[in-house]
C-alpha cells in the first residue's frame, strides 16, 4: 500500500504482472474512488465549462455523451485533465484525479465567483467508482447485473448511461482496452467489487494502471504534465479546440500568443534495462528527458514517454543515460498497444 493523491492504494493485489495481463486477455478491475465525480448544476453550466475547458463542450449535445479535456491557467498550463459528461444544459458531471481535486474545485469556485454565473459546484465524495476493463469486462458486468444491459449494450466509447440512482456506466478507461467505469453509491462498492471477484474478475492495483496506461500512450498528470506545461508539449494538442474563434476560454491567449514547443513523443529501449522518468535522453536534435518509463509487459522491452527537442520524429535513433551509461533507444510513435495488440511503429 502507497499514498497516492492522499489516499493508501494498493499497488498490487498479488502479482503485478499477472494483473497486467488479466485485463490484457481477459478483465480486471481497478478501485478508482479516489477520483472525484464534481456535479455542476445551474442555468449558467454550459457557459461555465465552455469557459473553463479547452476543449469545446459546444460538441455534447446528446444525453451521457462525455469529452475529454484541459482546464488551463491563464499561462496555458494544465491545471488538471480530466472527463466531462453532459445529461442537461442544466446538469453535468466531472471527474478529475485525486491529487488536483482540492485544487480544482477551488478554481472552480474562483471561476464561478469572478464570473458571477448561475452555477453550483457539488464534490460528490458520497460515490465510488469502479473500472472494470478488459475484452471480456462488459460481459462479465452483465452477468452480474444482467438488468444492465439493455442500457449499456449499445453505449459507444465515451458515453454514459444511467442505470439506477445515482449509479452511472460509462464506457471509458485507462487501459487502452474496451470497458466500463461504474460510479456507484460507496455504500453499494464493497458488494459489487466482491461480485466481479467471483465471476472471475482480477483485483488490479497501481502498478498494473500505469503499465497498461503507458502501453497504452496515456498520460498521468503530475508526471507527464503540469501546471508549467501547455498541452502541446504533453502531445495534447488534439483536447483543445481552436475551432470557435468567438470562444474565450482560460489559457486560450496564452497558447495562441506564447505557445511552448517541443514534441512529446513515445522512446523504446533497444537493449536491458529499464526507463524511468527524469531520465535524459540524447538525439541528433539536442537533449530531452523521459516523463514516464517502464518494462513493458505487453512487449517484453522498457517503454517510456519522451519530451523531446522539435525535429526528432518517430523511427529516430536515441540514447538514454541509465546509471551513467548510455544506452540504446528507437523514438516510436504512440500508443505501444492498441486492443491488446503490439502497434508496430512507425519507421523512417
Amino acid at each position: 500500500m502507497v499514498d497516492f493523491g492522499g489516499w493508501e492504494m494498493p499497488i498490487s493485489y498479488g502479482s503485478q504482472l499477472a494483473e497486467h495481463h488479466a485485463v490484457r486477455q481477459k478483465a480486471g478491475m481497478f478501485d478508482v474512488s479516489h477520483m472525484l465525480n464534481v456535479d455542476v448544476t445551474g442555468l449558467q453550466a454550459r457557459r461555465f465549462l465552455s469557459l473553463l475547458l479547452a476543449n469545446d463542450v459546444a460538441k455534447l449535445a446528446i444525453s451521457g455523451k462525455a469529452l475529454y479535456s484541459c482546464m488551463l491557467n491563464p499561462e496555458g498550463g494544465v491545471i488538471d485533465d480530466l472527463i466531462v459528461y453532459f445529461f442537461d444544459d442544466d446538469r453535468w458531471r466531472v471527474v478529475v484525479n485525486a491529487g488536483c481535486a482540492q485544487k480544482d474545485i477551488a478554481w472552480m469556485q474562483q471561476v464561478v465567483s469572478e464570473h458571477k454565473l448561475d452555477v453550483v459546484i457539488t464534490p460528490r465524495r458520497d460515490l465510488a467508482m469502479i473500472a472494470v476493463q478488459g475484452p471480456q469486462a462488459r460481459e462479465l458486468v452483465w452477468q452480474i447485473h444482467p438488468e444492465w444491459q439493455s442500457a449499456t449494450e449499445t453505449l459507444k466509447v465515451f458515453f454514459a448511461a444511467s442505470v439506477g440512482n445515482d449509479t452511472l456506466v460509462a464506457r471509458t478507461g485507462y487501459t487502452g482496452e474496451d470497458g466500463f467505469e461504474i460510479v456507484l453509491p460507496a455504500t453499494q462498492a464493497e458488494a459489487l467489487w466482491n461480485s466481479l471477484i467471483a465471476a472471475g474478475v482480477a483485483p488490479c492495483g497501481l502498478g498494473a494502471r500505469d503499465t497498461l496506461r503507458l502501453e497504452a500512450g496515456m498520460n498521468l498528470y503530475g508526471q507527464d504534465m503540469d501546471e508549467t506545461i501547455q498541452p502541446a508539449q504533453a502531445a495534447l494538442t488534439w483536447t483543445v479546440s481552436l475551432t470557435d474563434t468567438q470562444r474565450h476560454f482560460i489559457g486560450r491567449e496564452a497558447i495562441e500568443s506564447a505557445p511552448r514547443k517541443n514534441v512529446f513523443t513515445g522512446i523504446k529501449l533497444n537493449e536491458r534495462g529499464v526507463m524511468r522518468a527524469h531520465m535524459r535522453v540524447r538525439t541528433t536534435q539536442g537533449e530531452g528527458e523521459i516523463t514516464s518509463g517502464t518494462m513493458s509487459p505487453t512487449l517484453g522491452v522498457s517503454v517510456a514517454f519522451a519530451r523531446l527537442p522539435e525535429g526528432v520524429v518517430a523511427g529516430d535513433t536515441a540514447e538514454v543515460e541509465i546509471r551513467g551509461k548510455w544506452v540504446s533507444a528507437t523514438v516510436t510513435a504512440l500508443p505501444f498497444v492498441r486492443n491488446g495488440k503490439a502497434v508496430v511503429p512507425a519507421q523512417k
